[in-house]
C-alpha cells in the first residue's frame, strides 16, 4: 500500500534530529535522514536513539521518517544491515530508502521499502519491475521530463507506488548511481557514500585536434534545481512525493526552503477543492511562519529546472561551483583598507558580517567578508576582513553580489514557526460536572471531566463575562500542538466556573487527544512482491547495475537475469569505461551539437559528435556522445594504485570473514 493518491508528500531533509525537528514544525509532511551507517552520506550519520527522538515528534503530526539505508554493501555488509533495519523498526522508523537489491532476500521486518535515487528509475518497465519487487515509493530520475513521468505513472498502480520527485537542491550531473570518476580517482565510491565531487572541478575541454574549446570551465557543474514554477504540472503527470535535496544542509536552508515548498503546495491545494481531484496534504495540521521564505537568500549555484520542460540550453553552473549571491551595487571607489559600493536600490542594507563576491578578469568568483560597514547615503563603506591586496581584480566599476546576508541567517537562528493541529471543544454538563470534549481535523476524539457537585453550583453574576472566560482558558492551548477551531457551550445555566478548574480540564482533555492520536497512528505496511517474481526488463546486467553481493546477484537470477557482472566497486573493470553517464551534453552546452546545426546553411554535415576531452592537472577523461539516446559518456579508467589498494582492502576483509566463519 503506497500513500493515498490524493495525497501531497513534502520531503525535506535532516542531516540531523534537530534539524529534522524543525523540518516538521515548518511544514514536512516526511523526513528523510541517515542512520548510524549505510547511508549514502559519509558525515551524515545519526544514532537509533536520536532517529527515535525526531519519530517521536514527526508522528505527533502524522509526519512520516524515512531512514536511508542506500549504499551497496559487500557480503560482510549484510548482516549489519539487517540488523540495523529491525532496530531502525523498533525506532518507529516509517521506511527505508534502499539501493542493494540483496537487502530483499533478508529477513527484513514489515516496514516500507522505497527506491533510492541511485537505483536510477527512468523507463516505465524500472519502475513497473521495482514496483513489482515490493518497493512502495520510487524515487525517479532528477532527468526526465513530464512526459516521461507521466508515463512511468502509466505503467505502474497509484494504489501499489508512490512517485518521488526532487524538486530542489543541488544536481548530481550523473544519473544517479551511474557514477564512477570518484572510484576510478580515488578509491572513493559514490554508491557507499564517497563521492569527490570531480563533476565541480574546472576543465579545460579540448576537441579532436588537440585545439582548447573552453579553458578552465566547471562544465560537469550543474545550477541546482527549483522546480517551484512546475509543481501544478508534476501534480498532474503523477508526482505525490516532492523531495528536497540536502542531508548535509544546515538549519537555515531546511526551515527556509521547507516553508518556501509548504506555502507552494498549500497555495496548489487550496486552488483545487472541488476539482476532479481535490488534494490534501499527508500530514496534519498548518504551519504560520515568522519570515517570508525565499530560496535566493539560501546558497545557490543559481537555479534551472533541468529537463523537466524539455532539453534547455542553460542548466549549467560552468563559471563556478560556489554560490554568486544577488546583485546589489558596484565599486565606485577603493580606499586604503576600504570600499566603497554604491548599492542599485536605495533600502538594500549591509551588515556587519555580511558576505559579498564578484567575478574576477578569469570569471572565478572572489569572496569579500564584510568586518564593519558603514552607511553614506545610498553608498557604504566596507571594510572587508581581507587586505584588499588580497582581493583580486577588485577595482571600479566591479559589480558586486551579496551571497550571506547575516540578519536572515540570524532570523533563522530563532523560531520562525508555529505548526498546529485544528480542533473543535465541547463543554457539556454531567450530573457530577463537566465534560470537555475535543476533535481534532483528522477525527479523532477525547474527554476529560472535572468534578462539579449541583450542591456547589453558582450562577455568574456576569453571564456574558463568564462566557468570555470560558472560551478564554479552554482555548489557550499554545503549549500544545493544537489550536481551537470552535468552541461549543451546552450548559443548562450561565454557571460561574473556576478558572483553577477550567486549566487542569483542558490539561487533561489535551492530553487525552494526545494519547489518543498516539494510539491510532499506523505505519503504512510494507509492500508486497509479485508472484511468481515479475521478470527483469534486461537478461544480463554490466557493472553499471552495481551488484557488490551474492545475495544481490541471487535476487537478480531468481527474476530472470543470466549473466550479471560485479559492481564496479569490486576492481574488475580494469579498461576504458563509462566513469559517468548523463543527460547533460557539453555540446549542446556550448552550441556544438548537429542537432542544433542542422538546417543552417553552410553549416548543416560540417559539425560532428566528435570526442572532446576534458583535462584537470593530471587527470584526463573522454567525452563521447551517444546522439540517439541523446546522452554523453564520460569516459576513464581506474587508476593502478586505486585498484592495487583497493584490492588489500578486499583481502583484508575477505580474510577477517573467513577468521569469523572459522
Amino acid at each position: 500500500m503506497s500513500l493515498p493518491d490524493h495525497q501531497l508528500e513534502l520531503l525535506a531533509p535532516a542531516r540531523d534530529a534537530d534539524i529534522g525537528i524543525e523540518a516538521v514544525n515548518h511544514g514536512a509532511d516526511a523526513i528523510y535522514i541517515g542512520g548510524p551507517s549505510f547511508g549514502a552520506r559519509s558525515s551524515a550519520d545519526n544514532s537509533v536513539q536520536q532517529i527515535a527522538r525526531l519519530v517521536r515528534h514527526a508522528h505527533r503530526f502524522n509526519s512520516r521518517v524515512f531512514v536511508t539505508l542506500n549504499t551497496i554493501l559487500r557480503d560482510d555488509e549484510l548482516a549489519p544491515a539487517r540488523q540495523l533495519a529491525w532496530q531502525l523498526y523498533e525506532a518507529g522508523v516509517d521506511a527505508l530508502i534502499i539501493q542493494d537489491m540483496g537487502l530483499l532476500t533478508l529477513d527484513l521486518p514489515p516496514i516500507q521499502l522505497h527506491a533510492s535515487t541511485q537505483t536510477d528509475i527512468r523507463t516505465p518497465e524500472k519502475a513497473r519491475f521495482l514496483q513489482d519487487a515490493g518497493l512502495s515509493q520510487l524515487v525517479l530520475a532528477r532527468e526526465l521530463t513530464l512526459s516521461q513521468i507521466a508515463a512511468i505513472r502509466a505503467a505502474t498502480d497509484p494504489a501499489r507506488s508512490t512517485l518521488e520527485f526532487f524538486v530542489h537542491g543541488a544536481l548530481c550531473v550523473a544519473y544517479s548511481g551511474q557514477c564512477y570518476i570518484s572510484q576510478a580517482h580515488s578509491g572513493r565510491s559514490a554508491n557507499r557514500g564517497e563521492c569527490s565531487q570531480a563533476c565541480r572541478l574546472p576543465y579545460q575541454v579540448i576537441d579532436s585536434s588537440g585545439r582548447f574549446v573552453a579553458h578552465d570551465k566547471h562544465v560537469l557543474s550543474m545550477k541546482d534545481n527549483n522546480q517551484s514554477e512546475n509543481l501544478a504540472a508534476l501534480v498532474d503527470a503523477g508526482v505525490r512525493s516532492f523531495k528536497i535535496e540536502g542531508r548535509y544542509k544546515d538549519m537555515a536552508y531546511v526551515k527556509n526552503i521547507t516553508a518556501h515548498y509548504r506555502t507552494l503546495l498549500d497555495a496548489l491545494i487550496d486552488e483545487r477543492p472541488h476539482s476532479a481531484q481535490p488534494l490534501a496534504r499527508s500530514s496534519s495540521g498548518s504551519t504560520t511562519f515568522t519570515f517570508t521564505p525565499d530560496p535566493k537568500q539560501n546558497f545557490n549555484r543559481e537555479f534551472t529546472d533541468y529537463f523537466v520542460p524539455g532539453r534547455q540550453i542553460d542548466i549549467g553552473a560552468f563559471d563556478s561551483p560556489k554560490n554568486p549571491g544577488r546583485p546589489i551595487g558596484h565599486v565606485t571607489q577603493l580606499g586604503p583598507n576600504w570600499v566603497e559600493i554604491e548599492t542599485a536600490a536605495s533600502n538594500t542594507v549591509l551588515h556587519n558580517g555580511d558576505g559579498l563576491c564578484y567575478y574576477d578578469l578569469q570569471k572565478e568568483l572572489v569572496g569579500l567578508a564584510i568586518n564593519r560597514a558603514q552607511a553614506m547615503g545610498k553608498r557604504w563603506r566596507v571594510f572587508p576582513k581581507d587586505a584588499l591586496a588580497s582581493l583580486k581584480d577588485l577595482r571600479k566599476g566591479t559589480e558586486v553580489n551579496r551571497n550571506r546576508d547575516v540578519e536572515w541567517v540570524r532570523m533563522l537562528e530563532k523560531k520562525s514557526a508555529e505548526r498546529r493541529i485544528g480542533v473543535w471543544a465541547q463543554l457539556t454538563e454531567t450530573p457530577d460536572g463537566l465534560k470537555l470534549t475535543l476533535t481534532d481535523e483528522d477525527g479523532h476524539s477525547a474527554l476529560a471531566y472535572a468534578a462539579l457537585p449541583a450542591a456547589r453550583r453558582q450562577l455568574a453574576h456576569d453571564a456574558a463575562g463568564a462566557s468570555r472566560n470560558l472560551h478564554e482558558h479552554i482555548g489557550k492551548l499554545g503549549e500544545s500542538l493544537f489550536t481551537l477551531l470552535d468552541l461549543q457551550v451546552e450548559l443548562s445555566q450561565a454557571w460561574f466556573v473556576p478558572t483553577s478548574l477550567l486549566n487542569p480540564l483542558r490539561r487533561d482533555a489535551v492530553a487525552a487527544l494526545e494519547a489518543a492520536r498516539e494510539r491510532a497512528w499506523l505505519r503504512l505496511p510494507r509492500g508486497q512482491a509479485v508472484t511468481p517474481p515479475a521478470p527483469y526488463p534486461e537478461s544480463s546486467l554490466s557493472y553499471l547495475a552495481n551488484v557488490y553481493n551474492q545475495k544481490a546477484r541471487d535476487f537478480y537470477a531468481r527474476h530472470g537475469v543470466k549473466v550479471i557482472a560485479p559492481a564496479y566497486e569490486a576492481l574488475q573493470e580494469s579498461g576504458e569505461v563509462s566513469l559517468m553517464i548523463t543527460k547533460h551534453c557539453v555540446r549542446f552546452s556550448m552550441s556544438l551539437c548537429p542537432k542544433q546545426a542542422k538546417g543552417i546553411t553552410g553549416v548543416q554535415g560540417t559539425v560532428k559528435a566528435e570526442p572532446l576531452q576534458l583535462v584537470n592537472g593530471k587527470e584526463r577523461l573522454t567525452l563521447r556522445f551517444d546522439c540517439k539516446a541523446c546522452e554523453m559518456h564520460v569516459i576513464g579508467k581506474l587508476k593502478s594504485s586505486v585498484r592495487q589498494q583497493g584490492l588489500k582492502a578486499i583481502a583484508i576483509v575477505t580474510s577477517s570473514s573467513l577468521s569469523l566463519r572459522t
